[in-house]
C-alpha cells in the first residue's frame, strides 16, 4: 500500500475529533453554564451581548495583531461613545455583564473605558458627598458628556505606598482654593490611563495641607483640559508614555501640576472635610475611606477567572483535535494530545484552578457588596455597629488583597501554560494567547503590587492570630484556626490523616482539614518570627518586616485554603446533577496543590510520606476521570468563537483551515519593501578585496 494512502487513512478530520468529545458528557452542560453564570437569565443576557458585539463592525478583533499603536488607540476610541451611550441608558446589571465580556474580548479597551467609569466615577461615588456627586453628574461625569475622567494616584516615585505620595494640595483660605502642586520629579503622576489623549478631569490623590499641617492623602478633582478647546489648563503638563507590554488601547500618560488652583469644593469630602475657615473635620472612622478602593481588587479576581476560562478553552479544544505520534500500528491514527497522561497533567489541574477562582470570585463579590452596604448605612455613627464595620472592612481588605495577588498570579501562569501546550503555534500572535499574556501581566502590579498585597494579607493573619490569643473571636475565613491551634494559640494541634487509601487521603473533607493544618502552621510560624523580632527589640513595624518572608508564605497557604473551602461550599450548594463533577474538580484542586507543596504537609504532620505518594496516585486517577469531560467543561464556560478569538479554540474543531485562512488573509503576499535596498546588495556583494594604495617602500 502506498505511503500516501496510509497517511490518508490514518488522518481523522479535526471536526470529527472534537465532535466525539461531546457525545457523552457526565453532566448537563447547559445546567453547569447556568450555575457558573449565576442564573439562566444571566447566561441568556451574556449570549445576547456576545452576539451584539460579534455583529458590530466596530468590535472586530481578529486583526488586532496587525494594528499599529495609533490604529489600536483610534479603534478603541471609536467604541467609547457607543458604550458610553449604552452604559447610561441600559440597566446597571446589563452594563456589568457587558463589561465582564469585554474584559475578555478586548482587555485594553476595557481598561480605557473602565478608567472613567470604574476609577474616576468610582472615586466620585466612594469619596464625594451627595451634593458633590450630584454636581459632577450634572457636569456629565456619568454619561461622559462634557467630562472624561482619569485616576491620578500612582506617581513616578510611589505606587503601593499611597500614604507616601508627594503631590500636595495646600489650602489657601484667602481665595477658598487648593493649590495642587508636583514639588519633585518623582511626584509626577505616572501610568495615568486616559491622560495622554482623552481625559478632561482627574481624580488626583494628594497630600492635604492646611495651615502648614498635613492630614494625609485625600482626593481632589482637577481639570486637565479645557472642555471646549481641549487645550491644557494653566499649570498642567501632560505627556504620553507610549508603547507598553500590552493594553495599547489605553493612552497612559504622565501629569505634572505647577501650582494649579481648584475650588475648595473640588476636594471630595464624604469623609474628611475642610471648612471655609480652614478648619479640618476628620471622620471618626478614617479607615472607612478605603472601603471603595477594594472594588478594583475584587473585580480582578473575577477577571482572572474569566480570562483563565478563555485560555483553557483554546488549549483544551486544540488538545482534543491535535494528534501527535501513534502506537506504531500501520494505518493507525496518531494520538490526541489530550489522551496523553502528561498532557492531562498540564491542563486539567489548571481547569480545577479556574473553577476555584470562579467560586472564590462569587463569594468575594458578595462579601464586598455586603460590606459596602454596611458602610453606606453606617454614616458617621460610632459604637458596636462601627466596630463591626471596621472588623469586616479589615477582613475584606485582607482577603481581597490576598485573592487579588494569588488569582492574578495563577491566571497569568494558566495563560502561559496553555500557550506552551499549543507548541510552536502558541507563539503566533494569531492564536490568541501570546497577546493574552502580555495584556494580563499588568494585573500583577496595578491596583497594588502582588507581593505587597500578599504581605498585607499576611500582616492581617498575624494580627488576627494574636488577637485570638486574647480571646477575640475569629472571623469566618479563619475559623479553621480554632481547631488547628492549642488553647494558648501558640502551638499547632494537628490530628493526622487517619487512613491510607486514596478515598480517604483524597476526600474533600480530608483535603480541607489538610490545608487548614498547613495554613495554621504557616500562620503560627509567621507569628513566631514576628515575636522573635519584638524580642530583639525591634519596633512593631520592623518586627513585621523581620517576619515578611514567613508572612508572605502564610498568606499564600491561607489563600489556597480559602479557595478550597469556598470551592467545597459552592459544591454543596450546586444542583445535584453537577455535584459529582464539581466534587472531583475540587478534589483535584486540593490534591494537586498539596502534591506541589508536599513539604508543607509533612512539616505540619498531617500527611505522612506514604500518604503523599497515595495523593499523587489520586491526582493521576482524577485527571483520567475528568479527561472525558474536558471539552464539555470548556463548553460550559459559554464563550462563543468570537470571544475565544483563536482559530485553535474553535467550537467546531476546524482549527487548521481557519488558522491558515486567518494568517494568509491578514498577511497577503506583497513585494518586499526593502529588497532593493537591503536584500539585493547582500546577495550580490563580492568577496574581492580592493587593492590598497601603492607604498613607496615597495618601489625600492
Amino acid at each position: 500500500m502506498p505511503n500516501s494512502m496510509l497517511r490518508t487513512k490514518s488522518h481523522i478530520c479535526p471536526k470529527a475529533s472534537i465532535a466525539a468529545e461531546r457525545k457523552a458528557p457526565s453532566f448537563p452542560i447547559r445546567e453547569l453554564t447556568y450555575w457558573l453564570d449565576g442564573s439562566k437569565k444571566t447566561t441568556e443576557l451574556k449570549e445576547r451581548i456576545m452576539l451584539e458585539l460579534e455583529r458590530d463592525p466596530l468590535w472586530r478583533v481578529s486583526d488586532y495583531p496587525n494594528l499599529s499603536l495609533a490604529e489600536t488607540r483610534e479603534r478603541a476610541m471609536k467604541k467609547v461613545r457607543r458604550l458610553a451611550d449604552l452604559a447610561s441608558s441600559r440597566p446597571l446589571e446589563e452594563t456589568m455583564v457587558r463589561m465582564s465580556i469585554i474584559s475578555v474580548v478586548d482587555p485594553g479597551f476595557w481598561t480605557r473605558f473602565g478608567v472613567h467609569f470604574g476609577l474616576f466615577f468610582g472615586a466620585l461615588q466612594g469619596q464625594a458627598t451627595p451634593a458633590q456627586l450630584a454636581y459632577w453628574m450634572e457636569q456629565g461625569a456619568f454619561t461622559m458628556q462634557g467630562i472624561t475622567g482619569c485616576f491620578g494616584m500612582t506617581e513616578l516615585g510611589h505606587g503601593s505606598n499611597v500614604a507616601g505620595l508627594e503631590t500636595t494640595a495646600t489650602y489657601d483660605p484667602n481665595t477658598d482654593e487648593f493649590d495642587v502642586h508636583s514639588p519633585t520629579l518623582t511626584a509626577t503622576k505616572w501610568w495615568i490611563g486616559g491622560a495622554a489623549h482623552t481625559a478632561t478631569h482627574c481624580a488626583v490623590y494628594a497630600q492635604l495641607i492646611v495651615n502648614g499641617k498635613r492630614y494625609g492623602t485625600k482626593t481632589f478633582v482637577v481639570q486637565l483640559r479645557d472642555t471646549k478647546t481641549f487645550e491644557l489648563m494653566p499649570g498642567v503638563n501632560i505627556g504620553d508614555l507610549g508603547k507598553k507590554m500590552g493594553r495599547d488601547q489605553i493612552d497612559n500618560g504622565w501629569i505634572r501640576f505647577t501650582h494649579v488652583r481648584i475650588p475648595r469644593s473640588h476636594m471630595l469630602m464624604k469623609h474628611t472635610k475642610v471648612l471655609r475657615s480652614g478648619k479640618v473635620i476628620e471622620p471618626p472612622l478614617a479607615q472607612l475611606a478605603y472601603g471603595a478602593l477594594i472594588q478594583g481588587r475584587v473585580s480582578m479576581v473575577s477577571d482572572s477567572a474569566n480570562v483563565a476560562k478563555r485560555a483553557l478553552t483554546i488549549a483544551t479544544r486544540y488538545a482534543s483535535v491535535r494528534r501527535q505520534f501513534s502506537d506504531g500500528t500501520p494505518g493507525a491514527p496518531e494520538t490526541k494530545l489530550i489522551d496523553y497522561p502528561i498532557h492531562q497533567h498540564r491542563l486539567l489541574p489548571l481547569m480545577a484552578q479556574t473553577f476555584a477562582m470562579v467560586f472564590a470570585a462569587r463569594e468575594m463579590t458578595a462579601s464586598y457588596q455586603k460590606l459596602m452596604s454596611q458602610l453606606n448605612e453606617l454614616g458617621d455613627s460610632k459604637g458596636t455597629e462601627a466596630d463591626s464595620a471596621i472588623k469586616n472592612l479589615k477582613e475584606t481588605h485582607a482577603t481581597s488583597a490576598g485573592l487579588k495577588a494569588f488569582c492574578t498570579w495563577m491566571c497569568l501562569n494558566i495563560i502561559d501554560q496553555c500557550r506552551q501546550s499549543l507548541g510552536g503555534h502558541g507563539y503566533s500572535a494569531y492564536t490568541g494567547l501570546s497577546q493574552a499574556y502580555s495584556d494580563f501581566a499588568v494585573h500583577c502590579t496595578w491596583e497594588g503590587d502582588n507581593t505587597i498585597l500578599t504581605l498585607q494579607c499576611g500582616r492581617y493573619l498575624v494580627a488576627t492570630a494574636l488577637d485570638a490569643r486574647k480571646g477575640q473571636p475569629l472571623p469566618a475565613n479563619l475559623a479553621y484556626l480554632k481547631n488547628a491551634l492549642s488553647a494558648d494559640g501558640k502551638e499547632l494541634k494537628v490530628k493526622p490523616c487517619a487512613g491510607d487509601s486514596a478515598d480517604v487521603v483524597g476526600s474533600l473533607d480530608t483535603l480541607q482539614a489538610a490545608w487548614s493544618s498547613v495554613a495554621a502552621n504557616a500562620i503560627v510560624n509567621a507569628v513566631r518570627d514576628f515575636e522573635a523580632g519584638l524580642a530583639k527589640g525591634l519596633s512593631k513595624d520592623n518586627a513585621y518586616e523581620f517576619s515578611s518572608a514567613s508572612r508572605l508564605h502564610a498568606a499564600r497557604m491561607h489563600t489556597y485554603t480559602y479557595l478550597l473551602h469556598r470551592f467545597a461550599a459552592q459544591v454543596k450548594k450546586s444542583p445535584q446533577a453537577l455535584r459529582p463533577t464539581l466534587t472531583l474538580l475540587a478534589q483535584l484542586f486540593g490534591a494537586h496543590s498539596a502534591v506541589n507543596h508536599s513539604g508543607e504537609f509533612l512539616q505540619s504532620g498531617f500527611y505522612s510520606g506514604a500518604q503523599i505518594e497515595t495523593l499523587k496516585g489520586f491526582v493521576n486517577n482524577a485527571c483520567a476521570q475528568i479527561r472525558p469531560d474536558a471539552v464539555p467543561l470548556t463548553d460550559a464556560f459559554g464563550y462563543t468563537d468570537y470571544v475565544i478569538n483563536s482559530p485553535l479554540g474553535r467550537y467546531d474543531g476546524d482549527v487548521y483551515e481557519k488558522y491558515f485562512e486567518l494568517v494568509t488573509s491578514l498577511n497577503p503576499q506583497k513585494p518586499i519593501p526593502y529588497f532593493d535596498s537591503l536584500i539585493r546588495p547582500l546577495l550580490e556583494r563580492t568577496n574581492e578585496s580592493q587593492p590598497g594604495p601603492e607604498l613607496e617602500i615597495d618601489q625600492e
